[in-house]
């Protein structure tokens, strides 16, 4: 990692609670979480945010959050967010099956119509060399009320800051996920 992380004891206190839930869900403290927690105030904005787009309620199904977490971190070539977003993933799918065909999701028939919309939407706001049609967002009218749309934004424009910010400061994959080798080279 570029930026040091500091020693638990170290952080304020208000913030320990979230390092404890972090590591009852996940088995570890999350280094980004350690990072983002340098600046307090920002760690507790993007833990709000976070939390608010992936709430049990959210309109969006858990498998299709994961499918846009995963994506926008390949593409991103964020390692730490490939890893956990992969485990989840295939967690909420019960496979590694659309974790390892995600790369070549748009010649792979093992998502839907649905999916492969999102995808390609997700696809268009991530690369920069790319943009949103009037063609896409009116298929994706077709598939999903405006107010969501509106969330499935967020959520990609949010993975887009997550995995950039941990990019930039290289923070490495804590194990979560074994991926296929073949599944690092994720640019499709």
């Amino acid at each position: 990692m570029r930026i040091s992380v500091k020693q638990l004891k170290d952080y304020p206190w208000i913030l320990r609670p979230f390092f404890w839930n972090q590591k009852r869900k996940y088995g570890a403290i999350l280094q980004p979480g350690l990072l983002w927690a340098r600046v307090p105030k920002l760690f507790a904005a993007v833990a709000v945010l976070y939390g608010t787009l992936d709430r049990k309620n959210s309109p969006l199904s858990p498998v299709l959050r994961s499918l846009v977490t995963v994506r926008v971190s390949q593409i991103n070539w964020c390692r730490f967010c490939v890893d956990i977003n992969s485990a989840t993933l295939a967690k909420r799918s019960g496979s590694m099956e659309k974790v390892e065909k995600l790369a070549q999701w748009k010649e792979s028939d093992i998502f839907d119509e649905k999916e492969k919309v999102v995808l390609e939407y997700t696809d268009a706001i991530t690369y920069s060399d790319q943009q949103v049609t009037g063609e896409l967002m009116q298929r994706l009218k077709e598939l999903f009320k405006e107010d969501i749309i509106v969330e499935l934004t967020g959520l990609i424009a949010f993975q887009n800051l997550s995995s950039k910010f941990n990019g930039a400061l290289d923070v490495p994959p804590q194990g979560f996920c074994e991926l296929p080798a073949d599944n690092s080279d994720n640019h499709g």
